[in-house]
């Protein structure tokens, strides 16, 4: 049988929809769960994204009306502390981010935070957070990733990436390393084009791959490639890359675990019709998940082109299995956790964990001169 004719018959008529959005992780605009969003979970969509614009009064409606829609959707979360949050993305991050972890260098606080963060998101009904940044920081005209990373040492963001997965799985929430193969040596931000990631081999494995390697011996559930050129290892972006995909990330560092992109609608990849040759690269590397804009036409157009390229043949059958397993693999995974019987969003103990890890990453930043690196213009001031 060719493999064309195996996928014409492993995902013909009706099976074929569900095989194309079970690829897909998909967002909504707004607080209300809209209705078609509810059908489309019903019909095998992968999983949804939760933004700060979903936030209810009560946070546990949304995850709750998903998980009713169909037992097997995952329900995922961008819910880094610090600077990115999403649970109190009208408050901001009561907990602390990476970089202030990074800057105490202290594996058990690490370890109290990501279970804190864990207990938070399994409260509300979230399954996934897709973190933490294992991104080392080594570019200081990075835009984007900055206090997100736990610092620029490789040795140290490896401790405390693989200390918070371990921490926040314990919670039963799942963790996504990101963004591989390594995001903090670009000055581009990946949002607005495409960086390119200028480091020999020999150094990407020194410095870039060591969190990575941390994070899948620790057990991590998921990694997210990022949207960046590493033309040491391929001409494509890694995250539509088979080398960096399937070659470098499930077989050399042996991850199995599900593969989640970066938001499709970033500016680093191609934008309006031609996101579905994107969408398919990504599928054919090895991701598993498509993360898709809120945008309900574009996510229509794109599930349309995939249910057409995988009838095609364009999407390997084999592949549209394998991914199919390891999503089902983690909902079953965070399904064996006991759901706590209220909102620990703010908790007093989370609250006072909180306290001690902010007076603890206090820290004065210095340059090798021992002196503030700020460049102040003529009766300029600092406040803090």
């Amino acid at each position: 049988m060719t493999e064309r004719s195996e996928v014409q018959q492993a995902v013909a008529g009706p099976d074929l929809r569900r095989a194309a959005a079970g690829t897909l992780l998909a967002s909504f605009p707004g607080a209300e769960v809209p209705g078609w969003l509810l059908r489309r979970v019903a019909g095998g969509l992968g999983g949804v994204c939760l933004y700060g614009s979903n936030r209810r009064a009560d946070p546990t409606a949304v995850a709750a009306l998903l998980h009713g829609a169909r037992h097997g959707v995952v329900v995922a979360l961008d819910e880094e502390g610090g600077d990115v949050t999403r649970l109190e993305a009208t408050t901001g991050s009561s907990l602390p981010g990476t970089a202030a972890l990074g800057a105490v260098d202290d594996v058990a606080l690490t370890a109290a935070v990501a279970r804190a963060r864990g207990d938070r998101l399994r409260s509300v009904g979230v399954d996934l957070d897709l973190a933490p940044c294992a991104d080392v920081n080594s570019d200081p005209a990075n835009p984007v990733i900055g206090v997100r990373s736990f610092g620029a040492d490789p040795a140290l963001v490896a401790r405390h990436t693989a200390t918070f997965v371990t921490g926040l799985q314990a919670a039963g929430v799942a963790a996504c390393a990101k963004h591989f193969p390594g995001h903090g040596a670009v000055a581009v931000d990946s949002h607005l084009a495409l960086p390119t990631l200028a480091a020999p081999a020999p150094l990407l494995e020194a410095r870039e791959l060591v969190p990575f390697r941390a994070a899948v011996a620790a057990g991590v559930a998921a990694v997210m490639p990022g949207h960046l050129l590493v033309p040491a290892l391929d001409a494509e972006p890694a995250s539509v890359s088979r080398r960096i995909v399937g070659d470098l990330l499930r077989g050399d560092l042996g991850f199995g675990g599900v593969s989640i992109t970066d938001a499709m609608d970033m500016r680093a990849l191609a934008q309006g019709a031609a996101q579905i040759v994107d969408a398919i690269a990504a599928l054919r590397a090895g991701v598993d998940l498509l993360l898709l804009t809120p945008d309900r036409a574009a996510q229509r157009r794109l599930e349309e082109g995939l249910r057409q390229a995988a009838r095609r043949g364009l999407v390997p059958a084999a592949h549209i299995r394998s991914a199919s397993a390891r999503i089902r693999a983690l909902r079953h995974w965070a399904g064996g956790f006991a759901w706590p019987d209220r909102d620990l969003v703010r908790s007093a103990d989370h609250e006072a964990l909180a306290a001690r890890a902010a007076a603890r990453a206090i820290t004065l930043v210095r340059d090798d001169a021992g002196l503030i690196p700020l460049r102040l213009a003529p009766g300029e001031r600092v406040a803090v």
